[in-house]
């Protein structure tokens, strides 16, 4: 399905529907992660609540972007409208029919064609993060076992377009709520959602915006996700959390 362009009316209601949509739903996801689910958060003061903030996770469900987001900066986007995070989405997954591309539209969701076919989605999202934080996962697909995996150079390409502040992420359990293949969420599980320091990627800016350098770019950060990822393990085994 191709993704339909706003109308006038569209776009004059849109920050009602998107505000009242986006916070409505998080406050529900909330509720079944914190109430239903026994998620514990790290880390939450490393994320400053400004825009040009990309938060850089590593993937296992297709719900990966809620408790990433939501636990960033819940409940001041309930004032702060431009702190809900934009969130690059693969189009044949999140605009397969009209209301999912509306909720996906609402969700501050940026639709991206799969491979190499969106050209312009780097200065789309590049656009969209000046304007607030945004939630990327490298990998571009979800883990089946709970490993991370070889990041993708397309973030590291906007993270030399706007020099924003990169916040790793890293995120456990959650595979058990949602396994790939289910269709319903399932509770009474552990999820860890853990927000490292802001990275220091300033050494990479002066050189030249190539594949190349946009792929060190990310193995710098998945590297320091993976060490988080070994830091909960290890806080876990030791019963710390």
């Amino acid at each position: 399905m191709a993704v339909r362009k706003r109308g006038w009316l569209s776009k004059l209601i849109w920050p009602v529907t998107h505000y009242l949509v986006t916070n409505f739903t998080i406050t529900l996801w909330y509720i079944f992660f914190k109430v239903f689910n026994r998620t514990t958060i790290i880390g939450k003061e490393n994320v400053p609540h400004e825009a040009n903030t990309l938060l850089l996770s590593n993937h296992q469900t297709m719900i990966d972007s809620f408790p990433v987001g939501l636990f960033a900066f819940y409940p001041a986007c309930l004032l702060r409208a431009f702190l809900l995070p934009w969130n690059p989405a693969a189009e044949e997954n999140f605009y397969r029919n009209w209301f999912l591309a509306w909720l996906a539209d609402n969700w501050k969701c940026i639709p991206i064609k799969k491979g190499r076919k969106d050209v312009g989605a780097i200065f789309r999202m590049a656009e969209k993060l000046r304007l607030g934080p945004m939630t990327i996962f490298p990998e571009g697909t979800r883990s089946r076992d709970g490993s991370i995996g070889r990041a993708r150079g397309g973030a590291g390409l906007l993270i030399m377009e706007t020099h924003p502040t990169v916040i790793p992420v890293c995120i456990e359990g959650i595979n058990e709520v949602l396994p790939i293949g289910a269709m319903l969420p399932r509770m009474f599980k552990r999820v860890y959602v853990y927000y490292g320091q802001p990275m220091d990627l300033s050494e990479f800016y002066g050189r030249d915006k190539s594949k190349r350098v946009a792929v060190e770019i990310m193995n710098c950060v998945m590297e320091q996700i993976r060490h988080m990822k070994a830091e909960l393990d290890e806080l876990k085994a030791d019963k710390e959390i």
